[in-house]
């Protein structure tokens, strides 16, 4: 037997080679480990560091191990919020010649925190629900993708700020199935199974005092539920609307735009008496926001953040001289908006140092810059201008926030 690495990109396998694969993850030693939070697992493991890579290595066995890399792969065409899969190693062998449990490696994300370690310090119930919306809606788009979960659990997701809220990625696809349509009987049991192991993880923060004193578990795994139904029913329900009255349909669609969803297909069907129309999306992407900053200034950022980034794009455009909406001697936005990342976006956020920012990512930065320019401005009762609050937020704003900005060691 020798030791086999299937990796994604092909400069993977030399970079995991310096690892010690001979020794099993419990016993790797502390130069090539990376001290950052881990949630529960019922597998070993472990961060380390690859190159410039941080990468997290779980034990398992082949089968699942080979399973859930082609899962992870698979979401990843989807474009679903999951971590990215890199390798898995094979054939490992310790010392004594004695066969050693396969391994799955996953790019570590980035900014993220598993629940745990976001309750350190007691969530208020507002950050809780937030929560709460985020993994609702990771689970309607995996639903959306035709992905049954098989074990959707506060444990099994990785949280990312996202413009004041959440953001929540999928960490393990091991008991996950991907079919062409979900049966409503396979969204509920996996609607159900979140709504026990959240309640059970919950209750377990309870038990140890890391729960907010007003939060009750029961009615938190519940409220996923709510949220989650809520959230379908907009995105698939169909729409009856009087005939002529087109304009309902296309509110209908910023709705969903507003959501973050983008409807890719539709489907219209007249009335045989013609007195009203019926309207379904037939295909819903999310990522509606991400999709048009990242065409308009090649940002990619998380959904809220993207939609707060566009709308102060939309801003600054509107100030501009040659800005003409309709007119073809006018600048177009595409122009415009690299001229916004060139002027705007990337002075501003690099007047915040690289050893203070932590683990928030560029469009994080600036989102906290806009909401620290609104609340002066608030205060002031005028405009104070982006120098202005990026000069406040470094004095008075950005240092005591610096501990809470990184990753805390396990």
């Amino acid at each position: 037997m020798a030791l086999q690495i299937s990796a994604t990109n092909p400069e993977h396998p030399a970079l995991l080679l310096e690892l010690p694969w001979q020794l099993p993850l419990e016993q790797w030693p502390e130069e090539y480990l990376v001290p950052l939070p881990r949630g529960i697992s019922r597998h070993v493991v472990r961060y380390a560091r690859a190159g410039d890579e941080v990468i997290a290595v779980k034990e398992l066995a082949e089968r699942p191990a080979l399973r859930e890399y082609q899962l992870l792969r698979d979401l990843d065409r989807l474009a679903i919020p999951a971590v990215d899969a890199l390798a898995v190693v094979t054939g490992r062998l310790d010392a004594a010649g004695e066969a050693l449990e396969p391994v799955l490696v996953t790019r570590h994300l980035g900014g993220s925190l598993p629940y745990r370690s976001m309750f350190e310090t007691t969530l208020r119930p507002a950050t809780m629900h937030r929560l709460m919306d985020a993994l609702a809606v990771l689970l309607v788009r995996l639903h959306l993708a035709g992905f049954a979960w098989g074990d959707c659990s506060l444990s099994n997701t990785l949280f990312r700020r996202d413009a004041g809220a959440y953001a929540a990625y999928l960490v393990d696809a091991e008991t996950g199935d991907l079919h062409p349509r979900l049966s409503d009987g396979q969204r509920d049991y996996d609607l159900d199974l979140a709504r026990v192991n959240i309640s059970g993880e919950l209750l377990d923060l309870e038990a140890s005092g890391a729960l907010h004193p007003s939060v009750d578990p029961v009615e938190f795994g519940t409220e996923i539920c709510a949220r989650y139904r809520s959230l379908w029913q907009e995105l698939t329900r169909t729409s009856v609307y009087p005939a002529g009255k087109y304009h309902y349909i296309e509110r209908r669609i910023r709705r969903l735009n507003d959501l973050g969803f983008d409807v890719a297909e539709m489907q219209i069907e007249h009335a045989s008496n013609g007195d009203t129309v019926s309207f379904v999306p037939k295909v819903v992407d999310a990522g509606h926001h991400q999709r048009q900053l990242l065409r308009l200034t090649g940002l990619d950022a998380e959904e809220n953040q993207a939609r707060r980034l566009l709308n102060d794009l939309e801003s600054w455009m509107a100030t501009q001289d040659d800005y003409a909406p309709g007119d073809p001697l006018g600048a177009r936005p595409e122009v415009l908006a690299h001229r916004w990342v060139r002027e705007v976006f990337r002075p501003t956020v690099r007047a915040v140092p690289v050893e203070l920012r932590g683990a928030m990512d560029p469009a994080e930065i600036y989102h906290e810059l806009l909401e620290h320019r609104w609340y002066l401005s608030e205060r002031a009762q005028h405009d104070i201008g982006l120098d202005t609050a990026v000069e406040d937020y470094l004095v008075n704003i950005l240092p005591r926030a610096r501990e809470t900005l990184q990753p805390t060691a396990d």
